[in-house]
């Protein structure tokens, strides 16, 4: 593979480099505010994750061969928000276009990628390094380990905001509250006061790992600390069975998220699987 991978190849929403043999970056930059677009995740994210993975279980496998190179089956992936900026890792879904699509959340789009990202093989470590709101946020909740900048020299909030703009949530969103936020009286705050969190807050709660006072590339930087301390714990390779028996009733919720059907929207499903 050559890096750095832009994708979709015809409008670049992500971007893919891989700077240590351990290590895999994930930059979202549609736009300044990286809305979660169906382009975005179906032909960016999604196929950005499936080359971190083959990339990785290519090395792992040679690791199983030969083991004198130490390095090889070791692996972390960072997402983080456009690069060249410092006020947003995601704005969220693009609502407009998520809301009326059926198909968006349970079947072909949003449930897939949360699941991707709960079961993925290697660490994941959200690099928040701006305001996350709504998706993002939920985003951010399946990966393992979330950094922030601390917002000293930006705002910067963590929010789901769905209860002040009249949006229900899919059953993926509750499931994953109830497995990442233990706590009932923070699962209400978060849910149903649609409570802006400043990075603070976020960490004082448990739901950062790190904050950091810095730019984009001090949160990255943490970031890569978290990875190189944790990336040896994928040379075993169960990384991701492990989080599949965690999180299993957790994946069974959102699998089981209902969705209308009819010969349209079955239609629009296949159109995007195939």
């Amino acid at each position: 593979m050559s890096y750095p991978l832009s994708l979709p190849t015809n409008n670049p929403l992500v971007t893919l480099t891989h700077p240590k043999p351990s290590l895999w970056i994930i930059e979202l930059h549609n736009g300044q505010d990286s809305r979660l677009t169906v382009d975005l995740i179906d032909h960016g994210l999604k196929p950005a994750l499936d080359e971190v993975e083959r990339d990785w279980r290519m090395g792992w496998r040679d690791s199983r061969k030969d083991t004198t190179e130490s390095w090889r089956g070791k692996g972390a992936l960072i997402i983080v928000g456009k690069r060249d900026q410092d006020k947003f890792f995601s704005n969220g879904l693009d609502f407009a276009s998520a809301a009326p699509n059926p198909n968006f959340f349970p079947v072909s789009t949003f449930d897939p990628l949360l699941v991707r990202l709960l079961t993925f093989p290697i660490p994941t470590i959200a690099a928040i390094n701006g305001h996350c709101y709504a998706g993002g946020f939920m985003l951010t909740l399946a990966c393992d380990y979330r950094v922030m900048t601390d917002g000293s020299k930006r705002n910067a909030w963590l929010c789901m905001n769905e209860v002040h703009f009249g949006a229900t949530w899919p059953l993926s969103f509750a499931a994953i509250l109830r497995a990442k936020v233990g706590s009932g009286q923070l699962q209400r705050k978060i849910a149903l006061e649609g409570h802006r969190f400043t990075a603070p807050e976020a960490y004082k709660d448990g739901l950062l790992d790190e904050i950091v006072s810095g730019n984009t590339a001090v949160v990255v930087s943490k970031a890569e600390e978290i990875a190189d301390r944790i990336c040896a714990n994928a040379q075993a390779g169960v990384w991701g069975l492990i989080k599949a028996d965690v999180y299993r009733d957790t994946l069974a919720a959102i699998r089981a998220d209902v969705r209308r059907t009819n010969a349209d929207i079955e239609d629009a499903a296949a159109r995007s699987r195939l």
